[in-house]
């Protein structure tokens, strides 16, 4: 068996060493991988560790720059037009199986030409993936051979894919201020704006949760003897929890056949305002008309300034320093006692 050996095709140089395991391509180091199933596997574990879409940001972005390289590579050459090389280009990749390449309709005035692929080895791992739509490495790389021979930003426009049952793919090329580096930057704005989304919907989600805890928990309505009941005002009331409050006392005292609600202002002595006592004084009007009698507790000096302050008459209620004080009061009104 020879170790060692080499051969020309289309003008082409392969060789191999079978001592050292190498196997050059036009003198450079290569590698030979089955297409439609070692390749396939390896563009099936990027997809599916970092997502399709970060696949395909990954595949286009490397063959651009792998086109870039290409496009130099052969820019440098001695005596040989941008028409030359691309057909230089097209038969190097024909022999490493790359599939069949054709450059129609290019005109180095305009920048623009059309790129016809055949059979190329993305097209065959993609039927191998069972993908309804064509890879975007192909189409990028030529975008980055061309942007190096004619040293300006190529990108290029997919007319139809092989893969959509066509007899191959064509893909259009024109100077654009479209890069690789802004589709990164958009993809990584759309997986941040992504990431927000999800985290405000989230958060609208776990607020509702606590809306509704807040709404089962804040001011509940305590009957604590016969026809008496107390409600417990506490943090700090805004429009909308303010009318539930309201709605809420309203609504429930009836059930209990209340004749006297003892509000415990307590615990708002921090974050009592002008807001807050314009509340009681609605809530005990309200109560009032069902003919409710509204009793006020825990009122403290720093309250009571407030409450002057704000011009508002609470004295229409009767008022204890303590929840003990109101409740005695409530009963003796009914002629009994706490014994």
């Amino acid at each position: 068996m020879d170790v060692k050996s080499a051969i020309t095709v289309g003008g082409l140089n392969f060789e191999w060493d079978l001592t050292k395991g190498r196997f050059l391509f036009e003198g450079q180091e290569s590698i030979l991988f089955w297409t439609a199933t070692a390749m396939k596997l390896f563009f099936d574990s990027i997809e599916e560790i970092s997502g399709k879409d970060a696949a395909d940001v990954v595949l286009e972005t490397t063959g651009f720059r792998q086109g870039l390289l290409v496009g130099e590579y052969f820019r440098h050459m001695e005596n040989v037009s941008v028409t030359e090389a691309s057909n230089l280009i097209t038969n190097t990749y024909a022999s490493a199986g790359w599939g069949l390449a054709e450059i129609k309709k290019l005109n180095e005035e305009t920048l623009t030409l059309e790129v016809h692929l055949k059979n190329s080895w993305e097209h065959i791992i993609n039927v191998a993936q069972k993908k309804t739509q064509g890879g975007s490495f192909l189409p990028a790389h030529y975008a980055g051979i061309f942007s190096s021979l004619f040293n300006e930003n190529i990108w290029y426009k997919v007319v139809h894919h092989q893969i959509d049952g066509f007899e191959e793919s064509i893909i259009q090329y024109f100077p654009s201020e479209q890069t690789i580096e802004k589709n990164i930057h958009h993809f990584s704005r759309l997986k941040e704006a992504e990431k927000i989304s999800e985290l405000e919907r989230l958060v609208d989600e776990k607020t509702k949760e606590l809306n509704e805890m807040i709404k089962e928990i804040s001011s509940p309505l305590i009957p604590v003897l016969q026809g008496i009941v107390v409600v417990p005002l506490l943090g700090t009331y805004d429009e909308a929890r303010a009318e539930e409050l309201l709605v809420k006392t309203l609504q429930n005292m009836p059930n209990h056949k209340a004749k006297y609600l003892i509000l415990d202002l307590t615990g708002l002595n921090n974050n009592f305002t002008q807001h807050a006592a314009m509340l009681i004084e609605k809530l005990g009007l309200a109560a009032s008309l069902i003919g409710t009698q509204t009793i006020l507790v825990g009122i403290s000096a720093k309250m009571s300034m407030t409450i002057t302050e704000a011009g508002i008459n609470l004295s229409k209620f009767q008022c204890f320093q303590t929840l003990q004080h109101g409740i005695h009061y409530a009963l003796a009104q009914n002629g009994r006692s706490i014994i």
